[in-house]
């Protein structure tokens, strides 16, 4: 721990929490709809189910859930729209960057560790300019397990070679406080985020809650 910090650590959630990369993954829901003679969603409608990937898009965009005989090609259609079209429209959220410039300047380390799977995550951190700054980057299908599972926070914090117990983990879903609890990590919920399950970010359980990302520095740097 340094004199700034009690934290040696944090990770970060990547979609809804670091990234806004909601137009893109709805554009690629809508053209799911449009490519079927279907009228496209309204964005606001289906921004709260980007954390959750293509199942929650689809479930938004379509009504289905993973087990309808649909749901599978229309998950591996959506993949393919989304990997021609990854950063389109998306961007850092406000202060993202002040934020990660600061954790860099009193040299705390920090990591992503994300259900998005390897193929879409590596390109798109990497042109965000985040994967070469992070000490790890943990993709959904890094290990065996995504969250809620704690191991892709636990596999984050290894590589990083940082205790979980000093650290923070930062997301916008209540499976991110899960795993991050589960991971003995201090949890953070980005209420800013997209924030897709019924419950509000403050009944999560989360030991801090932040409603822009530069509230995170008043966690990370008590005085």
């Amino acid at each position: 721990m340094s004199a700034q910090s009690p934290f040696r650590g944090v990770f970060f959630d990547l979609d809804g929490t670091l990234a806004d990369t909601a137009p893109d993954l709805v554009a690629a829901a809508n053209q799911l709809l449009t490519k079927r003679n279907l009228s496209p969603k309204p964005y606001e409608e289906l921004r709260p189910r980007a954390s959750a990937g293509a199942r929650g898009l689809i479930q938004g965009a379509f009504g289905y859930g993973t087990d309808h005989p649909e749901f599978a090609p229309l998950r591996d259609e959506f993949f393919t729209y989304y990997e021609n079209a990854l950063l389109v429209h998306s961007t850092l959220f406000d202060g993202v960057d002040s934020l990660l410039d600061q954790l860099d300047s009193a040299k705390l380390p920090w990591g992503i560790v994300t259900n998005k799977s390897e193929r879409f995550t590596h390109p798109l951190t990497e042109q965000m300019g985040l994967r070469q700054r992070a000490i790890s980057t943990v993709s959904g299908d890094t290990t065996p397990h995504s969250k809620p599972h704690p191991e892709p926070i636990l596999h984050a914090a290894r590589l990083a070679n940082i205790p979980p117990e000093l650290s923070l983990y930062v997301g916008d879903d209540i499976r991110d406080v899960i795993a991050g609890k589960a991971a003995g990590m201090k949890t953070v919920a980005a209420a800013y985020g997209y924030c897709g399950c019924a419950e509000p970010p403050q009944e999560w359980g989360a030991d801090y809650l932040i409603h822009s990302p530069l509230d995170l520095l008043k966690i990370i740097f008590p005085r």
